[in-house]
């Protein structure tokens, strides 16, 4: 076990969500997708995952509602171990929960070799996590009976950013300029005031989009708009949307980008899932205007959507409790894949994703 936690320890990992940083090729003949084959890697009906990210080459790791912080690596790193031998992946997890401190994590950032994990609910915790039990630390707290954070992201190996539901008349924005050993809330006088009944969701931690030193993130609610920053988060500005608002439950749920002008953005409402009107919308200039797509059409209410790496902004998968579905346009038309039902996904490829929701850990191979 000494050896295995070594391996995990000194691994390098990559972040996703606009991530992996799989180089774009824009010259490649894009083939899509007819079918997703699943393979569910975890079976637990104990698990609710919405934090998920990968290793690169390796496969993913996630936080877990109950406070656990997991890793699947492939088992031809540990042939050595009899045990392992049926296995197709050995499955480390380190259990961050305490008899009197019951976490929650929605959100995960990964950078260098360093993971960070921010739980929901006050204290907000962050926490900078290792596969060694004993070397988790806590390197944020927010008391706020308020506090409650959606989302995290890295723009590069130093900085980082989270953010979360108003605490005062601004959203919840707290950087990292250092690796993440210390978080800064900004003050409200650096971002624009939030509406009545404008916070976020913790759906499936992809609130926030990053495309070099741009950000951008969705807010949802009673108003649903585009934060948008040009410099890492010195700077911001807001972009008004059409998708349905208005309700507590309505709203972006996920928002993507595939370059700094090409995002899509998706959601509607929870409690209506089949609901498929105004849930989908995209944008070609940064995020500065967004106009509806596949209006009235399928699919109906999902949580996290992504582009699909080198497809060049046309190809599209969103996941939701309902389902699994596929663009090949840029969002104008979707096809239903599967029923299989998921919070989150993140690409490792042009053709495999890993996906987690309620119970389950998938590797998908779209074909």
């Amino acid at each position: 076990m000494k050896k295995i936690l070594a391996l995990l320890l000194v691994i390098t990992v990559i972040s996703c969500g606009t991530k992996p940083k799989i180089a774009i090729k824009p010259n490649k003949t894009l083939k899509s997708f007819n079918s997703v084959e699943i393979n569910h890697l975890i079976e637990d009906s104990t698990l609710n995952v919405r934090a998920l990210e990968l290793i690169d080459s390796i496969g993913p790791v996630f936080l877990t509602s109950k406070g656990e912080f997991n890793i699947l690596l492939p088992k031809t790193y540990y042939q050595h171990v009899d045990s392992l031998k049926s296995k197709s992946f050995y499955h480390h997890k380190v259990n961050l929960s305490t008899n009197a401190l019951k976490l929650n994590f929605r959100a995960l950032a990964v950078k260098d070799n360093s993971g960070y994990g921010i739980t929901i609910g006050s204290p907000a915790l962050i926490y900078k996590l290792n596969a060694d039990l004993e070397k988790n630390k806590v390197v944020y707290q927010e008391n706020h009976p308020k506090a409650f954070y959606d989302a995290m992201d890295f723009w590069n190996d130093n900085e980082g950013i989270a953010i979360g539901d108003p605490t005062d008349n601004c959203l919840s924005v707290i950087i990292t300029r250092d690796g993440g050993n210390t978080w800064d809330k900004l003050p409200c006088s650096q971002l624009p005031n939030t509406k009545e009944g404008e916070a976020a969701f913790a759906a499936s931690d992809t609130n926030i989009a990053i495309i070099g030193d741009k950000t951008w993130v969705a807010t949802g609610g009673k108003a649903s708009r585009i934060l948008y920053s040009p410099d890492k988060g010195q700077t911001w500005e807001v972009f008004n949307t059409p998708i349905v608002q208005g309700l507590e439950t309505t709203g972006m749920y996920s928002l993507a980008f595939y370059d700094e002008l090409n995002g899509f953005a998706i959601g509607g409402d929870y409690t209506k899932p089949n609901n498929n009107k105004a849930n989908k919308i995209r944008t070609t200039n940064g995020g500065k205007t967004w106009q509806l797509v596949a209006e009235n059409s399928n699919p109906g209410y999902r949580s996290c959507v992504q582009y699909v790496p080198n497809s060049n902004a046309k190809q599209l998968v969103a996941v939701g409790f309902k389902g699994i579905d596929y663009s090949s346009d840029s969002g104008n038309t979707w096809k239903h894949l599967s029923n299989q039902g998921y919070y989150t996904i993140r690409f490792l490829n042009d053709s495999i994703a890993y996906a987690a929701g309620n119970g389950l850990v998938s590797k998908l191979n779209f074909k």
